[in-house]
């Protein structure tokens, strides 16, 4: 299984908005949405940051109920293969690709789409409100498919892609750069 991760090459890799405090999550979110207000990122609401951390609040204990091991907050991000969509959100869009084999398992947590709808939508589909471990997802990927096979456009719900939530640094130290 190979994760990937989206980024701006204007900046760096596995920049996350929850790494800063609230006032100044905000004012990158603004210079985003002044500089570049073609991008997704720039579509965002104002309470985005806040948002974004309570989710991660959600996600992180659900991930500790199930054995998981949380080496640092908030976490990296990637998703399970290669997603289209993704690679649009930027002019400039680099992509960095790990092997999910080089990653401490226990550390790595997987929501069925991007964890902010999985916990904000109530449709009753079995892998809403859910955070599954490295040996659960193969079994739901198996039963639904990657989400960027049959949603890339996002014409049948919200669910394009799988999210992985990466609660150390690992592999991942050697790419981020500040």
């Amino acid at each position: 299984m190979f994760l990937y991760h989206y980024y701006d090459r204007s900046g760096a890799p596995f920049r996350n908005l929850s790494e800063l405090p609230i006032d100044e999550a905000r004012a990158v979110l603004e210079k985003i949405k002044s500089e570049k207000p073609d991008s997704q990122s720039a579509q965002r609401h104002d309470k985005y940051p806040q948002y974004r951390r309570n989710c991660e609040e959600i996600v992180r204990r659900e991930f500790i109920k199930k054995g998981g091991k949380i080496l640092r907050t908030p976490p990296h991000y990637m998703v399970v293969g290669h997603s289209p969509w993704l690679s649009t959100w930027f002019e400039n869009c680099g992509i960095v690709k790990i092997s999910a084999d080089e990653f401490d398992k226990d550390t790595l947590s997987f929501t069925y789409g991007d964890s902010m709808p999985t916990f904000g939508i109530n449709d009753g589909k079995e892998y809403r409100h859910k955070v599954y471990t490295y040996d659960e997802i193969p079994k739901i990927i198996e039963k639904y498919g990657l989400p960027q096979d049959w949603n890339d456009d996002g014409k049948f719900g919200p669910e394009r892609y799988i999210e992985v939530q990466i609660w150390s640094d690992g592999p991942i130290s050697k790419y981020k750069t500040i």
